[in-house]
């Protein structure tokens, strides 16, 4: 299906709605019914009609068809957090005495789920170097029903390989969740390498302006529509109508979007590359990059994350260089029009600095739609500081 037509027509159904070239905002917590036969058959099938906007809304809909699309998937969800998909997704496919097996160091909510509220109903969590397919084959225990992969991570960008793991995960009848948040589904479908259900957070490419929290999972019909029969529904995690169109409204511009940033992200690369007080970048579509080849595989485009190691001695050296940048943001998340920073040490307590782990000396930085050196003269000068 040809994104123009995803992004642009796809559900947008005008003649329904006064031909208006936007869709409308279905502002409506429920619908009515014109018999009582109408009213039963939507409380047998809530996944088939609108009967209460927890669960599907005209809004909504146009929306989850524009992103199961783009994803290659029969159906997809859209939740009011990137957190609420994981959970829901990973929620759906385990029960007491299960196993997970999980990349290392995934995003925070999903760490602390499995850490933490998992093991209370006796669901334990095994965490692999996802780059060697070796390891998911150790991992795997005869309980195992879910692998759960962030490719690449939000980091240090390690990526899996999506096609062996997809083959080995089916062999031995284990559902497979991936979450997508860097790439888009844009830069890379998990779907096609045969990946059970990709999810992303909405928040940030898709959304694109900083001001909607939203999360998309998609996947096959029958797996869909039985996680909102179940987790969705009874989490009551759905997104609003309003948030809803503000995304279709993103995903207008989503392509363009890409295209800039990536453009600007190269020029930002090889800047940082150069710099004396640069130690190293990470960056997947760096040829210097571990896993260059696979990430030129598996994925489209790399888009605006970034890794930096900065050279410092100390903690304060880090905070002075962030703390003078003038133009870029300090925060958390990505995708968004502005260009933000997140250093590593603002993640543990200062007197636990420690100048000989690289990990401490990190600064993630994510490019957004300012020009290239407007952005350069703002790191110049901040490296001048320290």
């Amino acid at each position: 299906m040809d994104i123009s037509y995803i992004i642009n027509e796809l559900a947008e159904d005008r003649e329904n709605y006064f031909n208006a070239i936007a869709p409308p905002i279905v502002q409506s917590s429920n619908f009515a019914f014109k018999s009582v036969d109408e009213m039963r058959n939507a409380f047998a099938d809530e996944y088939s009609t609108y009967l209460y906007s927890r669960g599907l809304n005209p809004t909504v809909d146009i929306l989850r068809k524009k992103l199961a699309a783009l994803d290659n998937a029969e159906d997809c969800l859209v939740f009011n957090s990137g957190a609420a998909a994981i959970f829901a997704a990973v929620l759906a496919n385990v029960k007491s005495g299960d196993h997970i097996v999980s990349v290392n160091k995934p995003y925070t909510w999903a760490q602390k789920m499995f850490k933490d509220i998992l093991p209370r109903f006796g669901v334990t969590t095994s965490y692999i170097d996802g780059r060697d397919i070796e390891n998911f084959e150790r991992a795997i225990l005869p309980n195992t029903t879910v692998i759960y992969l962030e490719s690449p991570n939000s980091w240090d960008y390690a990526i899996q390989d999506l096609k062996a793991v997809a083959e080995l995960a089916k062999a031995e009848n284990i559902v497979t969740i991936i979450d997508n948040s860097y790439c888009t589904p844009i830069y890379q479908k998990p779907i096609d390498f045969g990946i059970d259900l990709t999810l992303q957070s909405a928040t940030k490419y898709i959304g694109g302006h900083s001001d909607t929290v939203a999360g998309v999972l998609s996947g096959s019909k029958k797996m869909i529509t039985r996680i909102f029969n179940s987790e969705y529904m009874n989490i009551g995690s759905g997104i609003s109508p309003f948030n809803a169109w503000l995304l279709i409204r993103g995903l207008r511009t989503l392509p363009m979007r890409l295209e800039r940033i990536t453009q600007t992200t190269e020029v930002i690369l090889q800047y940082l590359k150069q710099h004396q007080k640069v130690e190293a970048v990470l960056f997947p579509f760096d040829e210097s990059f571990s896993q260059y080849e696979l990430a030129r595989r598996q994925m489209k485009g790399a888009c605006g994350l970034l890794t930096f190691i900065i050279k410092a001695d100390t903690v304060g050296q880090i905070e002075k260089f962030c703390n003078n940048l003038q133009h870029i943001l300090m925060a958390v998340s990505w995708g968004g029009h502005e260009s933000l920073i997140i250093p590593k040490c603002a993640g543990l307590p200062a007197a636990h600095f420690n100048p000989l782990n690289k990990e401490h000396r990190m600064l993630r930085l994510y490019i957004g739609l300012e020009e290239p050196d407007y952005l350069i003269k703002d790191l110049a000068q901040a490296f001048e500081i320290i």
